[in-house]
């Protein structure tokens, strides 16, 4: 059998508060097999978004393992973590994080020019993953032109232009209205199908939640499959 896309061991996280330690996670073993969507659920504070960004390796566990497939990224550099990030991981995040000097389409090319592709080739691509979520119209907008869900949809746009296998986010659709939620949060499931992703969301949307493979609750620093109860 192969390795699940996404597996931990003992993952701990803990953070000094004064003389105190906090614990926000400890010992979870979670694994996400190929293709899957799991909405991770939890009261706000339980460490969703502590978990994310360490499953997503942009902050380091206090102790245990974490493995995409066979490789585990614990073992990485932090210049080898951050091209893992660039090359197999598309982030998606609450607040857009688009630079406001910049268009649509130089937005989301910018993954492809830190890793050093060059600006003639990255172009092409950005425009692609526009058209894909259908803002090839507003390639030429900067951030402050565009509508709140149009903004989500170009940080979709940027998440997906270097071919990642893996899509992280963390609440997309939690500063946008019912109705522009609704529509991208069809979108991102188009897109997990279209792109063969493997996926893992944080959010407080119980609709988006339900449309998931599987929804895990973060409660007390522990992990429990609720699925069949939501």
């Amino acid at each position: 059998m192969p390795p699940s896309a996404v597996r931990t061991e003992g993952l701990t996280k803990s953070y000094r508060s004064g003389d105190e330690i906090l614990t926000v996670f400890q010992d979870l073993n979670l694994q996400v097999e190929q293709g899957e969507r799991v909405a991770l659920v939890g009261a706000s504070g339980a460490g969703k978004s502590s978990l994310l960004h360490c499953l997503g390796g942009l902050d380091r566990p206090s102790s245990g393992r974490i493995y995409f497939g066979q490789d585990d990224i614990q073992a990485l550099s932090e210049t080898g973590l951050a091209d893992f990030r660039n090359r197999r991981i598309g982030f998606v995040w609450q607040t857009h994080y688009l630079l406001p000097e910049f268009t649509a389409q130089e937005n989301v090319m910018m993954p492809l020019l830190i890793r050093g592709d060059r600006y003639e080739d990255a172009a092409p691509v950005a425009l692609a993953r526009l058209d894909e979520v259908g803002l090839r119209s507003r390639a030429h907008h900067r951030s402050g032109e565009l509508s709140g869900g149009e903004q989500q949809r170009v940080v979709l746009a940027r998440a997906l232009v270097g071919g990642p296998d893996y899509l992280f986010a963390d609440e997309p659709t939690g500063n946008l209205d019912e109705k522009t939620g609704d529509r991208v949060a069809a979108l991102i499931k188009e897109l997990h199908q279209t792109h063969k992703l493997t996926s893992i969301f944080v959010t407080h949307d119980r609709e988006f939640a339900k449309a998931c493979d599987r929804v895990l609750q973060l409660h007390h620093g522990g992990l429990a499959d609720i699925t069949a109860r939501i």
